[in-house]
């Protein structure tokens, strides 16, 4: 690796080899070599004067690219997709003339973009599938676990820790629902011509439209599609762009809630991050074990959900049936897009894999917030001995403050069950306001619905995805 120029940290440190194969350069003039073996057999079956020999020959070449060739005639042609047709022909000399055959550029652009798309989709569908099953085994093996909820980040009345993350859980399913649909509908552009007319077919088939009407169809099933879009500009519609970045945009989000939500539980000391016997979590402060990966899913999720303008804007600005103007800044914008979230969705899957549960912390901040959350609890038992409710409920706001005064500024622990205990008007023991101290009376139906939420929504998704299970994370950082 070069270390006197730039080099994307999103290929250096984050994205999988995997992702990055996808948008590689190779996978990309590949493809082009596909879409003109489709194309020029399409033609051959409509009656066009192409041979058997030709279309071998060109399939003969599909994968041995002649780089330095194109790249040569690149510099004297300043056009990438003629200076391809130019190497594709000099290793093809007896297809060389049919090669490109009716197209544009954008036939073999536009369409590969598309299967790029389509591809780098189903890869991350792949790890959010499995992040979604590694989330919902930690919140079945969790699902009882009483712990301190928040509102406004202020104690709130209880949780359960799997419950907590059924929440995280159901938001990623959200994504996985809007991803499996738009790589539902994905289509090609297939071969429309100059402004999407078609024009140029007319011209090779005569004016035969029943011919013509086959093109599209035929390149589509050869590539592994349904159907190409119905109608186009020379381009496919960016907004096709807009919806596939706006997926990306959506798991990050929800990424980020998660990592937040970790970083906060970990400042709370409640659970925490994977971390390695070596791993150094500051330079200064030796003791300290930062949460350092939830961090970097924060930072690569807030350049995703920027990013999604980009294709929104481009498609937005579009002039007529086409303009250069979405070329460079979708270059960049797409990859960019794909490689940060195959990041995060790897680190995503390799924080839940490891995190770190530690239920006397969490009982013990748990049991200090409690007396305040019972007090409804014990007015009511303290009715059935004998007592007046409103003014038990009088009795019960002031010693509240009384104990929060004594937590917040004596620095004390919360008394307030003593208080009440040597209240003659409640007529309860200590011991007795003890009893109504249990954590599990006060997380209502959480430990349910994380079971029927496992049962009845992540296990058919994750049944229907049996064979996309078991994927592992490997990350650089």
């Amino acid at each position: 690796m070069a270390t006197d120029v730039y080099s994307s940290p999103l290929s250096e440190r984050y994205a999988s080899k995997e992702m990055q194969y996808i948008f590689s350069q190779d996978f990309k003039f590949r493809t082009w070599r596909k879409l003109w073996i489709a194309l020029a057999e399409t033609e051959k079956e409509l009656g066009l004067n192409i041979t058997d020999e030709q279309i071998e020959e060109l399939k003969a070449h599909a994968d041995d690219i002649n780089y330095d060739v194109a790249k040569a005639r690149e510099k004297e042609v300043r056009h990438d997709v003629m200076s391809h047709v130019y190497a594709y022909g000099v290793l093809c000399p007896k297809a060389k003339g049919i090669i490109h055959l009716g197209a544009t550029s954008c036939y073999v652009g536009d369409n590969t973009d598309i299967i790029t798309m389509n591809e780098a989709l189903k890869l991350v569908k792949k790890k959010l599938v499995n992040v979604i099953a590694k989330l919902s085994e930690f919140a079945d093996a969790n699902k009882a676990i009483p712990t301190l909820a928040f509102t406004h980040f202020q104690p709130a009345q209880p949780t359960t820790v799997g419950k907590r993350a059924t929440l995280w859980t159901q938001e990623f399913l959200m994504d996985l629902e809007d991803l499996e649909y738009v790589l539902s509908t994905l289509k090609l552009l297939g071969s429309k011509g100059t402004t999407g007319t078609q024009a140029s077919f007319l011209e090779l088939f005569e004016g035969d439209t029943e011919k013509i009407d086959q093109i599209d169809p035929m390149i589509a099933k050869k590539m592994g599609f349904s159907a190409c879009y119905p109608v186009s500009g020379q381009t496919y519609s960016r907004k096709v762009d807009t919806r596939v970045m706006n997926i990306l945009a959506g798991i990050a989000a929800s990424a980020h809630k998660m990592s937040n939500d970790i970083r906060l539980l970990q400042h709370l000391k409640e659970v925490e991050e994977p971390f390695e016997k070596s791993q150094i979590g500051s330079s200064a402060m030796a003791y300290k074990r930062n949460p350092m990966r939830s961090e970097r899913i924060a930072s690569l999720s807030r350049y995703v959900m920027i990013d999604a303008l980009n294709p929104a804007i481009t498609s937005a600005t579009q002039w007529f049936e086409r303009t250069l103007d979405d070329s460079a800044n979708k270059r960049i914008s797409i990859p960019e897009g794909f490689l940060a979230i195959d990041g995060i969705l790897d680190l995503c899957l390799n924080v839940v894999d490891g995190l770190v549960v530690y239920p006397k912390v969490i009982n013990k901040r748990l049991m200090s917030e409690l007396p305040f959350m019972a007090t409804e609890n014990i007015m009511m038992d303290a009715v059935k001995a004998g007592g007046d409710r409103q003014e038990l409920h009088e009795k019960i706001r002031t010693l509240s403050m009384e104990a929060g005064k004594n937590v917040k500024v004596e620095g004390g622990d919360n008394n307030l069950l003593e208080l009440i205990a040597e209240d003659d008007s409640f007529n309860l023991t200590y011991e007795e306001l003890l009893e109504t101290m249990d954590p599990s009376k006060y997380t209502g139906r959480a430990t349910l619905q994380t079971e029927r939420f496992i049962k009845d929504v992540v296990k058919p998704v994750l049944d229907a995805n049996k064979e996309l299970l078991g994927a592992k994370a490997e990350i650089n950082v």
